[in-house]
């Protein structure tokens, strides 16, 4: 696959997990990189060298101005998360949906070429039908859900009003090395690995039924910066998935068994607002780019496990960051009741 090379990009979001990685992999094919990134879930360790982070927030329309001044590309992966949604609603509306359009506004005048913006499998919502094709009936389940496809839509205008060329890609279930694990920033897999090299019992949400289509990050990132130099891409909005269904019961046997964790999963009432079933159809992109995500969850669970393995050293405060039901970390806004 095609990907940037020689180019001027700019990246929001890019200290972040699935960021890093897609700002390691422009930094090796020789693109100029400025990143801007608030800080609140990416770090500065996660960043190669040669990458010129700007802290700032996509709702500092200064801040958007300065980090693309002379981009040719942005990719817009900045976000605030699903569980922080579920208690802080209200915020993550705020930098989803109107820091998208903050920084659409800040490309198109920055004079960009394409706007790559990072959507989320989280607009699906449970499936009604499965494989997912792009449009498919939407059913977000929560509010960070409906955050991304409203960004997918302002994008979309962007488009169709000639200000900006867009396209937009929906990764599935990203995991791999640098995938956050504590408080409410945490994602499964990484918290299954992290409780399982402290000994501790893997915790699944009701019966662990629930299914997803899990993708590598490097992979991720490589299909993200495909679909930003391809041309017939423009416009479009194209899954980022293996379209393999796997249950969540499932991948935890798979981490217990990598690291040598004999104790039987611990099961809670399930969590709130949670995706129930989930597998997407990744020929649109096959039919584009000729290929799609390979690596299975076997296959990419090791080098994930070995990177946490080799990072992480399980300390009290590590362990403290781990409770069960991290998307109660965060305080509730005012309003909400339950």
């Amino acid at each position: 696959m095609k990907t940037l090379s020689g180019a001027r990009v700019g990246v929001t979001g890019g200290a972040g997990f699935i960021g890093s990685h897609l700002v390691d992999q422009l930094l090796a094919a020789g693109n100029e990189v400025t990143v801007i990134d608030d800080l609140s879930s990416g770090s500065r360790e996660n960043l190669a060298r040669g990458a010129r982070l700007q802290v700032g927030s996509v709702l500092d329309a200064a801040a958007l101005e300065r980090a693309f001044e002379g981009v040719q590309y942005v990719f817009h992966l900045a976000t605030r998360n699903v569980r922080l949604s579920l208690r802080q609603p209200s915020l993550v509306h705020e930098v989803n949906t109107v820091g998208t359009y903050n920084v659409l506004k800040a490309a198109a005048a920055a004079g960009a070429r394409r706007l790559l913006y990072c959507s989320s499998s989280e607009v699906y919502g449970t499936a009604l039908e499965v494989p997912l094709p792009e449009e498919c009936a939407f059913r977000p389940q929560t509010i960070y859900g409906a955050s991304k496809l409203a960004g997918e839509y302002y994008a979309q205008v962007f488009h169709r009003s000639g200000w900006l060329e867009t396209v937009v890609a929906r990764p599935h279930n990203t995991y791999g090395p640098r995938a956050h694990y504590a408080a409410d920033r945490g994602e499964l897999i990484p918290r299954l690995i992290v409780r399982g090299l402290a000994g501790l019992p893997p915790v699944l949400f009701g019966d662990g039924s629930q299914t997803r289509d899990f993708t590598y990050v490097e992979e991720t990132a490589q299909y993200l910066a495909a679909l930003m130099t391809t041309p017939a891409a423009a416009g479009g909005t194209f899954n980022i998935c293996r379209g393999e269904e796997v249950a969540i019961r499932d991948v935890a046997q798979q981490v217990a068994k990598l690291v040598g964790l004999k104790s039987a999963p611990v099961f809670l009432p399930p969590r709130p607002q949670d995706v129930l079933r989930l597998l997407g159809d990744p020929s649109r992109l096959k039919r584009l780019l000729g290929r799609s995500p390979a690596i299975d969850i076997a296959e990419g669970l090791g080098p994930t496990v070995d990177w946490y393995r080799r990072n992480v050293k399980i300390t009290e405060p590590v362990l403290a960051a781990m409770r069960p039901e991290n998307w109660a970390e965060a305080p509730a806004e005012s309003w909400i009741r339950r």
